[in-house]
């Protein structure tokens, strides 16, 4: 505030002194016409010059006193951190416009007494005075660099806001950094905005199916709102269809059992149409999934992959394994071989049921293979015969294999390899326990889930209740 009322006092002081020069330049005018003509002697003229540079010197002085005060006061608020502002209107315009007047007849007074002293020195035979050309050059040199960094940053901001697509705006010039860094901020928050618009327009327009269209640039705006109506016409019409879907569902749920709605049965006949479709498609599904496991991966099933084509990983030990059992036991002790595909590429064994216990006790102690360990064993039913898998693992080799065996369903017995890994004991058990396989050689074969005196075996797909309540 003290910066203000300096401004203010040295203002008032500016005008008082154009005042008194005004009066001094009018009073040596007065005396300029009184004076005698040209033909007179030169050194009675002489008295107008000191008054016409004393008016110079005082406009250059008050001239510069305003911009000092001025420059002083932008200082100030610039050292505040406050934005460059114009003075109230109120306080600054009066005294603006009798500066404004004041120095205008200033001006005039200036111009007009000057003509004179031209038109008497030209009279007189003298060279025209050019005592004020440097201060007024000076003045002209310091406009213009004021106004090529008035217009070099209004280009500057106008150049911005045309690559941020924005239409051209005027900004004050006397707060060229302040005015362009707000603009800047607006020019990013509208840029941010229209990207996200069109983003969101894109999307919409990706949820209803429709290719995504380029627009021009510069009428981008209007493009994307009527784009977000047809967005929004578009989600008025779906919620629409949805409200309607459930307005439907709920009459008929409401009037199930009547045929007052006929509207409402010709909804449900096509729901029951869907279901009835639905089920008929997975049922074929799942019938052509079978057919394809039922195939067994063979090469000859053209529907099956390419990646399931290519051999398995575990081949190469398959492979291995049968040479060896062919070359040391004989190439009959095998009924089959492959690669099990549903029990993660395990190597299979499939034995005769005579030469089960000795393929089994070669899979353990021969020194290229090397099953030291029993990870599993189970038995399964199936209607003309039952199976019993045994499950190997090598830990010097880190390989697996699956032994397999085929037995007879109305006699199931099997040699047990619980002296080969005393860990089949207990499996052997639960397969006799719940499937009536005997193990010759077992230490202790009996029931370990079901009483002795139960009846029949339940994983047995003939299998009945004795108890039915049970």
């Amino acid at each position: 505030m003290s910066g203000e009322k300096d401004l203010e006092q040295l203002k008032k002081e500016a005008v008082e002194k154009a005042k008194a020069a005004a009066i001094a330049k009018r009073q040596a005018k007065a005396a300029g016409e009184a004076a005698p003509k040209p033909s007179e002697p030169v050194k009675a003229e002489a008295p107008p010059a000191p008054a016409e540079e004393a008016g110079d010197d005082l406009a250059k002085k008050k001239a510069a006193a305003v911009a000092k005060a001025k420059a002083a006061a932008a200082a100030k608020r610039k050292a505040m951190g406050e934005a460059p502002a114009e003075e109230p209107a109120a306080e600054s315009a009066p005294a603006e416009e009798a500066g404004d007047d004041l120095a205008k007849k200033k001006a005039a007074a200036v111009a007009k007494a000057k003509a004179a002293a031209a038109a008497k020195r030209k009279a007189m035979g003298e060279e025209p005075a050019v005592e004020s050309a440097p201060a007024e050059e000076a003045g002209d040199d310091l406009a213009k660099k004021k106004a090529a960094a008035v217009a070099k940053a209004k280009a500057a901001a106008a150049a911005k806001r045309k690559a941020m697509g924005e239409a051209p705006a005027e900004e004050p010039a006397a707060e060229p950094a302040p005015a362009e860094e707000a603009g800047d901020d607006l020019a990013k928050k509208k840029a941010a905005a229209v990207a996200k618009a069109k983003a969101a327009a894109a999307a919409k327009r990706k949820a209803m199916g429709e290719a995504p269209a380029e627009e021009p640039a510069a009428e981008s705006a209007p493009a994307e709102e009527a784009g977000d109506d047809l967005a929004k016409k578009k989600a008025a019409a779906v919620a629409k269809a949805k409200a309607a879907a459930a307005a439907k569902a709920k009459a008929k749920a409401a009037g199930a059992g009547t045929d007052s709605n006929d509207t409402a049965a010709a909804g449900g006949d096509d729901e029951k149409a869907k279901a009835i479709a639905a089920a008929k498609a997975k049922a074929k599904a799942a019938a052509a999934a079978k057919a394809k496991a039922a195939a067994g991966g063979k090469a000859g099933d053209t529907a099956t992959p390419e990646a399931e084509a290519k051999p398995s990983v575990n081949q190469p030990y398959l492979d291995k394994y049968r040479k060896v059992i062919e070359e040391n036991l004989g190439s009959d002790v095998l009924e089959d071989s492959y690669i099990n595909k549903l029990s993660k590429d395990v190597p299979t064994l499939v034995v005769k049921r005579d030469t089960y216990f000795k393929v089994a006790q070669f899979l353990k102690y021969n020194e290229l293979l090397g099953f030291d360990y029993l990870s599993e064993l189970h038995g399964s039913d199936f209607e003309t015969h039952m199976e019993v898998y045994v499950h190997l693992y090598s830990y010097k080799n880190r390989q697996s294999v699956a032994l397999k065996v085929k037995i007879d369903r109305g006699e199931p017995a099997i040699e047990s390899v619980q002296p080969l890994w005393a860990g089949a004991e207990w499996p052997e058990c639960e397969a006799y326990d719940l499937l009536g396989i005997n193990f010759s050689g077992h230490p202790d074969l009996r029931r370990i889930m079901l009483g002795e005196d139960w009846v029949g075996f339940p994983l047995r797909k003939d299998y009945q209740p004795y108890d039915v309540e049970v």
